[in-house]
């Protein structure tokens, strides 16, 4: 006998998500097919006239531990596990008295959905099926023999093949339904040892990434790379209400942009370019802080993308709505506002709930040849308790104001990395440069550009001065303040550089590389 002219006789049902189950199980009784099922499945099933028995005629056991033992016996993994083409096998099952089950149309209990629900710690653990997964795994080993079926989309397929083919199913969709089932349950597993991971904070020796689809790419970087976006929480963090679907650099943006959003409390408008800031600013208002922002760079923020911490305004939109921008990003849009950023179809606008992006950041996940970086998401703040000052000048409080906004940017952007700021704004960005001093001149050279002086400005690096170069290039602009890691050998050599030119200057004592 071949698996591909076997016909299906009998087949166990229990799921959690319900979607189309009625109408499955429906034809799967018109077909002459028995189904045994558990639990709440039963109750629907019967519920809605569908002839069903319960698991406890396969098994002789009642369900027991409210539930938590009721598939996992003998008499159900013999039946689903069986070869039917071994001789020894269905001997085995004749001695025992036992069937063979031919489907397995299984789903997990939610345990994904406890977690966005931020469920207490032992709900979520009555959330981990232990039954579900390992009946589908058996059933995925034994596709030839037994139909692993998790996924709803399939039942429409299913049906049709089992109709049209006198209750048979061919050997290359059950081969497909099997990987459909190990991929589920791979995923499944993954999201559980996430969530230990991140509570009880290790790096495990193994792990598993949970990746599950969320939507397809036009493509990737570039147009010849073929790209899908993935996960769990995207779309939650980052809801699109308005204009063309999300390209992968869009996507890339977006997370860049607001990873720097969160770092300030008062009003702030930050906007980028290529994962880099072309200007960041603050104000009593959303309005003002936009024109802090772009006065940094008039240039490079076409076709940028804007994020804001505040709710959208019909007066910053005005003044937004004056250049061409890609994305927009906000917790919430004022209706008027709303109404006129529509009025450009294909503009992209994202309502982002910040607080959940903040509890998000956890683990990143880089990839390299042959394998994977995975590291702490760079979270931490900074305050002014934290910062030592160095020199013999003690900055002022605008000072402190200046170093400190200066820093909060500088760690969103590439390295080597120079921020020049006022206490509201930045001034000059530079970004990526193989030489710290060539970070610094290209960030002079922007804010000449535009018509900034850094008269009185702070200057921020993401790493320690290697040498006083950079810092005197700046001092030499008008820079008064500096913000540094420190940890050079040549430390003393920059501490005395700013000491002689009277600069107040402050070190962290931990960087922010961005590669």
């Amino acid at each position: 006998m071949k698996p591909e002219s076997y016909k299906i006789k009998n087949a166990i049902i229990s799921v959690s998500d319900k979607t189309g189950i009625v109408e499955f199980a429906q034809k799967l009784n018109q077909l002459k097919i028995t189904i045994y099922s558990t639990g709440g499945t039963l109750k629907t099933l019967l519920d809605n006239s569908i002839p069903a028995k319960s698991i406890s005629e396969l098994t002789n056991f009642p369900e027991i531990l409210d539930g938590r033992v009721k598939t996992l016996h003998p008499n159900i993994h013999s039946g689903i596990l069986a070869q039917l083409d071994n001789d020894t096998h269905l001997k085995t099952l004749d001695q025992l008295n036992l069937e063979s089950i031919d489907m397995v149309i299984v789903n997990l209990y939610p345990f994904e959905k406890a977690l966005e629900n931020q469920l207490p710690h032992h709900e979520i653990i009555e959330n981990i099926d232990i039954g579900g997964p390992t009946m589908l795994r058996s059933a995925a080993k034994n596709y030839l023999w037994t139909v692993p079926v998790v996924n709803p989309n399939s039942y429409t397929e299913i049906i049709s093949s089992l109709e049209n083919n006198e209750n048979t199913i061919s050997v290359q969709l059950r081969q497909k339904l099997a990987g459909e089932v190990f991929n589920h349950t791979a995923y499944y597993d993954s999201i559980i040892s996430s969530y230990f991971n991140k509570i009880n904070k290790e790096f495990p020796q193994a792990t598993a990434i949970a990746l599950k689809e969320i939507q397809n790419l036009r493509y990737g970087e570039n147009p010849h790379q073929t790209a899908k976006l993935y996960g769990n929480q995207f779309n939650n963090i980052f809801k699109q209400i308005n204009g063309k679907e999300l390209s992968y650099n869009n996507i890339v943006d977006i997370d860049s942009v607001s990873r720097l959003i969160i770092e300030f409390n008062e009003p702030t408008v930050a906007i980028i370019k290529h994962t880099n800031p072309c200007g960041v600013g603050t104000a009593n208002n959303l309005k003002d802080a936009y024109l802090n922002a772009f006065s940094t760079d008039t240039i490079s923020p076409y076709g940028g993308i804007i994020a804001l911490n505040r709710k959208l305004d019909l007066e910053t939109v005005e003044e937004i709505n004056k250049i061409f921008t890609e994305v927009i990003i906000a917790p919430e849009i004022d209706e008027k506002a709303l109404e006129l950023l529509k009025k450009k179809k294909d503009r992209r606008l994202i309502l982002a709930n910040y607080e959940l992006l903040r509890n998000s950041l956890n683990k990143e996940v880089k990839s390299v040849a042959g394998g994977y970086l995975l590291q702490d998401s760079d979270t931490k703040m900074i305050s002014l308790k934290d910062l030592k000052v160095v020199t013999n000048r003690i900055p002022t409080e605008e000072e402190y104001q200046k170093m400190l906004f200066a820093w909060k940017v500088v760690k969103h952007v590439k390295s080597n990395a120079i921020v020049y700021s006022s206490n509201d704004r930045t001034l000059g960005i530079g970004c990526g440069q193989m030489s710290r001093v060539d970070s610094a001149i290209i960030a002079a050279n922007k804010a000449k550009e535009m018509g900034l002086s850094l008269n009185g400005c702070a200057i921020a690096s993401d790493a320690f001065f290697p040498f006083p170069d950079a810092l005197l290039y700046a001092v030499n602009l008008g820079a008064t303040c500096a913000i540094q890691p420190g940890g050079s050998i040549h430390d003393e050599e920059v501490i005395k550089a700013a000491n002689e030119n009277n600069i107040a200057m402050v070190f962290t004592g931990f960087r922010h590389f961005k590669h």
